[in-house]
């Protein structure tokens, strides 16, 4: 339905109305001052783009320079370079930012418990050195086992706030919630993908697109049974997902569909609200390892996405250092 001018004058364009109800982040890029996020979310993948435009050679070179002077193998000065540089584009972003910026620990480190406390403590201490409080910072983390047990030590030995990413299943979610994290972000638009891939359906409404049904119970059990860790849908496809998601804690959305949504004129109603969530009827429950991994297990998208997303972030994460080596 089409808005006459002189009406859309007095009404607030969806984006507008949205952040009324939802806090807005955005994933990197040149877009932040346009459209004012709180928060911002970087990826490997985001970061080697970036890392190509002359706008940041500068960071390159600083990080290739810190790399050097720390000395070592060729491989730890990689290494030490790659850190910087997300640390680099960090701090830029959060110059323009008043919430947090959220830093990926490397994907190659999956299922390695201590190897991502340890590269997770070194990001904080780097954005240390550079005068920045982990106060601002959201440590990204794979959502595996190892890396959601990863996040509940970095949360309650270090204060350090994760971020679980690569998240699918309700298993993943459950398990976020049991560790005390922060934030999850599940993937709605790959949700949706693998579902048009694997299946006979082509298209989804909104309010039956599988990424927000999964979004909708994951919010609903948290509010229902009071866990504190914060809900950021991700990955979008379409403006028609994030409107079905209004009233969720934290929504991630790319410039090109925040810029859709500034320029839609339509009224936005809430479709998540503590109060429905507690109304509604789901059963608490606890997962060890075991559990864990059966759960998960037996959700197919699931397991295939989590592990082509580890695949895809650690084959970045590779470009990114044969572009600084």
């Amino acid at each position: 339905m089409s808005v006459s001018p002189v009406k859309r004058q007095k009404m607030e364009s969806v984006l507008d109305q949205l952040k009324h109800h939802t806090t807005v982040g955005i994933f990197v890029s040149l877009a932040i001052d346009e459209y004012k996020p709180l928060d911002a979310t970087t990826n490997p993948s985001l970061i080697l783009a970036a890392a190509q435009m002359p706008a940041y050679q500068e960071l390159v070179d600083d990080a290739v320079a810190y790399g050097k002077k720390l000395g070592g193998s060729e491989e730890e000065q990689i290494k030490n370079a790659c850190d910087k540089l997300f640390v680099l584009f960090g701090a830029e972003i959060l110059k323009r930012i008043p919430g947090r910026v959220s830093t990926e620990v490397d994907a190659r480190l999956s299922f390695d418990k201590e190897g991502m406390i340890q590269r997770a403590r070194r990001l904080i201490d780097l954005y240390k050195e550079a005068g920045i409080g982990k106060d601002r910072i959201l440590i990204k983390l794979s959502s595996t086992w190892e890396g959601i047990q990863a996040g509940k030590v970095l949360e309650a030995e270090y204060g350090i706030h994760c971020n679980m990413t690569l998240l699918f299943s309700f298993a993943q979610a459950v398990a976020c919630a049991e560790a005390g994290v922060t934030l999850i972000s599940p993937f709605v638009g790959r949700i949706l993908d693998w579902y048009v891939a694997n299946g006979d359906k082509k298209t989804y409404e909104p309010s039956e697109d599988p990424g927000v049904k999964s979004v909708t119970k994951i919010y609903n059990y948290y509010k229902k049974f009071g866990y504190k860790t914060i809900v950021m849908g991700a990955s979008f496809r379409n403006t028609g997902e994030i409107k079905a998601l209004t009233g969720c804690d934290y929504l991630t959305i790319s410039p090109k569909l925040l810029a859709e949504l500034s320029k839609e004129y339509v009224k936005l109603t809430p479709t998540l609200s503590v109060k429905e969530a507690q109304a509604c009827e789901l059963e608490k429950i606890h997962l060890d390892e075991k559990a864990f991994r059966w759960h998960h297990n037996e959700d197919q998208m699931a397991v295939e996405k989590l592990s082509d997303g580890i695949r895809k972030f650690a084959a970045d994460a590779i470009k990114l250092e044969r572009m600084l080596k």
